[in-house]
């Protein structure tokens, strides 16, 4: 988890609030960051998993995208359909190259007809967001918001943690999102999240960020959560770690993220690398990211080599380690499409030993949003 750039580190606005309750602080995307609280990632993730949990993800990229055809001109970079996506919903898409590689994942709400509201990774914003007003100028305006604050509400009560403090929240269901007040401080929820279970991310003006972390901490369903907790819960959901699981030399078929792209489309293409992922969509990649079951108690960690049960090298994990929800080892990782079928026996070499495991279904845990 740390950060080994000679870059000083950036702070969110809720650094001393991290260290006033005891966090354990590491350097992450640039950022000095809480890894865990004194309650430790394993509580801290069941905690999310059991009750609810409140991350600081201030950290990532926010800006909005204005212009008469905005969604028209965002479909030049994504293989999503912001076309047909309605007023007040939000779409998971991937920024693609020419080459069909993964720029960065991020999410997209349709704020009316001639806005978009963007979040992206906070390894990447910079890049993302010249990426964007780049390719769109003359088409579309990118004004990027510094000056707002983003928390994560996770876990199965934070949907009465939430209707306690916004009574219209209760009404809204997964990927969508609306503006409304935390007392008197102007908000923009959104019903999503990166832990596999319902929740919100709440944007808000830096200045009030502590007072309504504190409104939330206040709550007796609410802990903080770090982000070693984080990453253990996106990975027993089986969610893509940008960096890890995907980057800019793999494409949305081989990360297993095909249902990204539109149904119109597939139909029409038009967007950076549309030729070679639509005649991968129909012709299949050469590997796919799978879920990765190890069969003993060791945890398989990153970089780890998969050969197949006769000894072959084909592929490695991306992400793994120990999931306390589903208490034993998950993994993730790429592998030759033909030993991607769930079931297929493998060899991970741990320490130079070859352990026994297997390919699985995604994810290890349940999801569990809210969709009425």
């Amino acid at each position: 988890m740390d950060d080994h750039s000679t870059e000083p580190l950036k702070s969110t606005p809720l650094e001393a609030l991290h260290v006033a309750r005891g966090g354990k602080m590491v350097g992450f995307a640039g950022y000095n960051m809480p890894v865990n609280y004194p309650l430790g990632v394993l509580r801290e993730h069941l905690h999310t998993r059991n009750a609810a949990g409140l991350f600081d993800v201030s950290h990532m990229g926010q800006a909005e995208l204005t212009g008469a055809h905005v969604a028209l001109a965002m479909e030049t970079l994504i293989p999503g359909d912001i076309v047909g996506l309605a007023a007040g919903h939000i779409r998971y898409s991937v920024l693609t190259n020419a080459d069909g590689g993964i720029i960065d994942d991020l999410m997209i709400t349709k704020v009316s007809d001639d806005k978009l509201y963007l979040v992206v990774n906070a390894a990447c914003k910079d890049r993302d967001f010249a990426h964007i007003a780049s390719r769109l100028a003359g088409r579309a305006t990118l004004t990027r918001h510094d000056d707002l604050a983003l928390l994560a509400l996770q876990g199965p009560k934070a949907a009465q943690v939430m209707a306690r403090l916004v009574p219209a929240a209760a009404n809204m269901s997964f990927m969508t999102s609306l503006v409304d007040r935390i007392g008197d401080v102007p908000t923009r929820l959104s019903r999503s999240g990166y832990t596999g279970e319902d929740g919100w991310e709440i944007s808000i003006p830096n200045h009030a960020v502590v007072e309504i972390a504190e409104k939330l901490l206040g709550q007796p369903e609410v802990q903080p959560i770090g982000l070693g907790a984080r990453d253990s819960l996106r990975l027993e959901a089986g969610l893509c770690l940008y960096g890890s699981d995907i980057d800019t030399a793999t494409t949305p078929i081989e990360g297993s993220l095909a249902w990204v792209i539109g149904k119109r489309r597939r139909e029409e293409g038009g967007f950076p690398g549309a030729d070679k992922i639509l005649d991968q969509l129909k012709n299949g990649a050469p590997r796919r990211r799978v879920g990765i079951k190890p069969l003993g108690r060791a945890p398989a960690r990153a970089h780890t080599e998969v050969q197949s049960a006769e000894g072959k090298r084909i592929g490695e994990i991306t992400s793994g380690g120990f999931g306390p929800s589903y208490n034993g080892p998950v993994a993730m990782g790429y592998v030759e499409t033909a030993y991607a079928k769930p079931g297929t026996p493998l060899h991970l070499i741990v320490r130079g030993q070859a352990q026994p495991a297997e390919v699985c279904t995604l994810p290890f845990t349940p999801h569990r949003y809210f969709k009425p």
